[in-house]
Order: structure tokens, then C-alpha cells, then sequence
């Protein structure tokens, strides 16, 4: 029964939320405070049930990532600085409201964080974890983590034992984990060898001392770069959504606080764009561009659920009054609240933003800057995955001049290595279409694995003007119409072209024999 009520309610609220437009983690947020409050007793395995939920996310993370891509010394550098800056910044605010000094100083460091769950989230359901804000994200929420693992160390007087420096020596068990993933035939073996690896790098990592997410990601890394990764990483999505509805959900089991509480707690959400102004202005003096930088603080600018295990630790230490649990549970579910619909308008706030934050960039060249030219280019393919890449090699025998697109820059490293013609561009991005020099293109070549991200280039292109013919393809039927219906001059399916394919290659000479019998 009590299964019944938790599930329906979050199912509910969800609907709710998503029906006013807003995420429907906003839904369970709110749906998790209801239920204690009208004393619902909790599930007793709801915290655990979090805890994979967010093992699982992590892990599907480190499928994505290549290690060499998190070390961008800016990067780091914006994540150390911030740290440094925002630390202070809360250290004094808690000393003003709490004369506990060492625990104000603890839990002043724990809201410099950033939440993990749900950066990593808007970035995946935005398909932009393997854009270059999205590696950068990701790149600072890692540094946060292993910050936090000492700050906990710290609150609780423990720390990691001498073989949790063991864990970086995961990824060389990538032949091992790759070999097992390619005799993992069934697709249910697929989605079983997932989940054990989560569980098993988060069990590893908390034996050692360390935080069960950094665990779950090192196991992800080591499958990282299958032909099949894809596959299992579509098999975990569902699992893994599911799982964290429970991590939202036990965000309310606090107790609501008073009045006075429920002020300190406005008072943090207040000074939480300080934090996202900080990491603008650190973005742009590293380099980046306004709408890569605003993007990317807008995804940090949260308040971290480590705050929620930080805040019991100092408590239980005697260095905090107990009434901030309380208090820090309030403005980590708000910071959550507020954060998920601000970070699925982020394209639409930068436009409105733009004229303003342009003026901060650095006028000398920037690390993520716009294409201003093409060369002779004639043929533009967006989207050099497999699919592009063969468009790519096809027109070049025919001796066409060909220019590829992408916005993940360990791709572009790998094909500019490799001798191929490709820039940087990100086709969310709304500044790149006005900027494209399209002058001397003849037709543009859509391979970008999201459809929307197919309908958004299509419309942004027509828009702008561009007279030309514009290739994608297509793997639903049902979505041919609407391709067709913003611009598009033809669309091929895949699927489809590869039976069509098999068939005329059968009836190829099909009276002679391959072999003699």
C-alpha cells in the first residue's frame, strides 16, 4: 500500500508539474514535502533506492566521457577559483547568522557546490553532455566531488584510506569490461552488466573512503568507447530515471522548518545568483564565449545535495544547531526548483540576455568561437558522428569540397588529426545561424543524432535565408512529414535504405552462385 501512495503521488505531481510546463522533478520535489507533512511514513528503502539512482546516473556519465577531455586547465581553474571565492562568501554569511565557526565554515563550503543529479540531468535530457559546456560542467562538478569527499573526511573526522588513490587505476581495466560487454549478447545481459558495474564501482569506492558516485563513474569510464556503449546506455536510461524520482522524493522527508527557518532559507536562495554571476565572469575571463559561459553557469548554479549530508555531519559533531537541517533542506530543494525550468529556457534567456553579456567577452580570439569562414567549402554536414563521417568520405571521392561540424572537441581533435576539414559549432547555439557564412555552400548535410536538434538546424536555416538543399535523416516514419514541413529538401531513412540496399545487392546477379556446390 505504502508503495501504492509514494509512486501515485510522484506519478501525480509530476503530471502536474509537467502539464504547467515545468520539469516534473519540480512535481516529486513538492510531492516528497506533502507526504511528510501529512506523516506518511517513508519507504524504508527510499534512500537506498536514491542512492542507486544516482550511482546509475554517474555511471552513464562516465559511458560518455574520454578522461583527457575533463583536464582543461580553465576549466579547472574556474572550478578551483570558485570554490575558493564562494567558500569565503557562505563562511561569512554563516558566521553573521551562526557563531559556530568551524561548522558555519564546513557548511559554507558545501553550498559552493553545485548539485551533481540535476546539472547532469538537464545537460542529458538536452543531449549536450558531449558539447563542450556540457564536458565543462562536468569537468567542475568531478572537481567539486573530489573537494567534498575531504570536506566530509573532515566533518565526520574520517578520511579515504591510503587505496583510494586505487580508483584512478580503474580505466585500465577498459580491455577486461570490453571484453565482457562483447560476449553480453542478450540485451537483457547488457542491461544486468550496467547495473553490476554502477553497484560494483560504488561499493569499491565507499569500501576505500570515497563518495559511491566517483566509483560509479570510474566503472563508467572503463566501458567508455564500446561500439556498443550506445546500446547500454539506452537499456539504463528508464532504470535510472525511475531511480531517481526516489532521490527527489526523500529531499522532503525533513522536517518543514518555522517561520524564521524558512527566511534563512530565502536569505541563501537570495545569494544563490551570486554564485552563477561568479561563474559567468570566471567563464568569460577563462576565455569562453558569453553563451557558452552563461549556459554552463546557469547548470551550477544550484545548491548541492552533498549540503544535505554535510549539514547532518556538522549537527551530529555538535558544530551546527540542529534547526539548519532543516534550513539547508529548504534552499537545496528551492535552488532545485527554481533551477530545472531556468535550465530548459537556458537558449531562450541567453537571447533575451545577449545585447548585455556580449560586452563582457574578450575581444582577442576565444576558445569556442564561431566559424567566419567555410574556404571553398561547397557542402556542409552538421553531425560528424558515423553516419557523417561516411557522408564526409563519400563526397571527397567525388572530388567535392566538403566542411564538417561539431560540437564535441574530443571529435573534432580526433578528425583534425585524422586530416579531416571540421570546426567547432554548436547548433543550439542561436548566435551560430545568424553567423554561418553560407555564401558559397550548395547544400547542407543534417546527421545529428537528436531530432530536435535536426528540426532546430532545418528551421534556423530557412530562417536565415539559406536558398540551398538540406539533407537529414530520419528513423521514425511519423517524423519524416514534420523534417519535410520546416525546410527540408529530402529525408532519408537509414533502416529503410539499408533493406532496400540488401534487397538490390540479393538480385544482383542472383542466378550465379557465390560458391560451387
Amino acid at each position: 500500500m505504502m508503495e501504492l501512495i509514494w509512486v501515485g503521488s510522484a506519478f501525480i505531481s509530476g503530471l502536474i508539474a509537467a502539464r504547467l510546463t515545468l520539469p516534473p522533478l519540480v512535481g516529486y520535489l513538492l510531492a516528497g514535502y506533502v507526504l511528510h507533512s501529512l506523516n506518511i511514513a517513508p519507504l524504508q528503502s527510499l534512500n537506498h533506492l536514491a542512492d542507486i539512482g544516482i550511482e546509475l546516473l554517474l555511471f552513464t556519465v562516465g559511458l560518455k566521457i574520454k578522461p583527457k577531455s575533463l583536464i582543461r586547465r580553465e576549466v579547472l581553474s574556474v572550478g578551483g577559483l570558485h570554490l575558493l571565492i564562494m567558500a569565503i562568501f557562505s563562511a561569512l554569511f554563516f558566521l553573521l547568522m551562526d557563531k559556530h565557526i568551524t561548522g558555519g565554515l564546513v557548511l559554507g563550503i558545501s553550498l559552493s557546490f553545485s548539485s551533481t543529479v540535476l546539472a547532469i540531468k538537464v545537460l542529458e535530457d538536452n543531449g549536450e553532455l558531449s558539447s563542450l559546456h556540457g564536458r565543462d560542467v562536468i569537468s567542475i562538478l568531478i572537481l567539486q566531488d573530489i573537494v567534498a569527499i575531504s570536506l566530509l573526511a573532515f566533518a565526520e573526522g574520517e578520511q579515504p584510506t591510503p587505496w583510494a588513490l586505487c580508483l584512478f587505476l580503474l580505466p585500465l581495466l577498459r580491455p577486461v569490461a570490453h571484453r565482457l560487454l562483447s560476449m553480453s549478447k542478450v540485451s537483457e545481459l547488457k542491461l544486468l552488466l550496467g547495473v553490476s558495474f554502477a553497484l560494483a564501482g560504488a561499493v569499491l569506492a565507499e569500501r576505500v573512503g570515497v563518495a559511491a558516485d566517483i566509483g560509479a563513474l570510474l566503472t563508467g569510464v572503463t566501458l567508455a568507447n564500446h561500439a556498443k556503449i550506445e546500446e547500454v546506455a539506452n537499456k539504463l536510461w528508464s532504470l535510472k530515471e525511475l531511480f531517481l524520482v526516489a532521490f527527489f522524493l526523500q529531499i522532503g522527508l525533513e522536517d518543514f522548518p518555522n517561520q524564521q527557518q524558512v527566511l534563512y532559507a530565502l536569505a541563501l536562495l537570495a545569494a544563490l545568483p551570486i554564485q552563477g554571476v561568479l561563474f559567468f565572469g570566471l567563464f568569460i575571463l577563462a576565455g569562453m564565449r558569453a553563451r557558452t559561459a552563461f549556459v554552463s553557469s546557469l547548470a551550477l548554479t544550484t545548491y548541492s545535495e552533498f549540503a544535505l549530508i554535510t549539514t547532518g555531519a556538522v549537527i551530529k559533531a555538535d558544530l551546527l544547531t540542529a534547526e539548519w537541517k532543516s534550513i539547508i533542506s529548504v534552499a537545496v530543494a528551492g535552488s532545485l526548483a527554481i533551477a530545472a525550468p531556468l535550465n530548459r529556457a537556458s537558449g531562450r534567456l541567453f537571447d533575451w540576455c545577449e545585447p548585455l553579456l556580449v560586452r563582457f567577452e574578450k575581444k582577442n580570439k576565444l576558445s569556442d568561437c564561431l566559424p567566419d569562414s567555410f574556404g571553398s567549402a561547397q557542402w556542409l554536414i552538421m553531425g560528424m558522428g558515423r553516419t557523417g563521417m561516411s557522408t564526409y568520405q563519400s563526397l571527397i571521392k567525388q572530388q567535392q569540397r566538403v566542411i564538417g561540424i561539431d560540437a564535441d572537441p574530443i571529435v573534432l581533435e580526433s578528425l583534425l588529426a585524422s586530416g579531416f576539414n571540421v570546426v567547432y559549432a554548436d547548433v543550439s547555439d542561436g548566435e551560430l545561424w545568424s553567423r554561418l557564412p553560407l555564401e558559397k555552400i550548395n547544400g547542407v548535410i543534417l546527421t545529428l543524432p537528436s531530432f530536435d536538434n535536426r528540426i532546430r538546424a532545418i528551421s534556423q536555416l530557412r530562417k536565415n535565408g539559406f536558398k540551398g538543399k538540406i539533407g537529414t535523416i530520419c528513423y521514425l516514419v511519423d517524423d519524416e512529414w514534420l523534417l519535410t514541413k520546416h525546410g527540408a529538401s529530402f529525408v532519408i531513412h537509414p533502416l529503410v535504405e539499408a533493406g532496400v540496399q540488401l534487397a538490390n545487392q540479393m538480385l544482383v546477379n542472383h542466378t550465379k552462385p557465390d560458391i560451387d556446390l
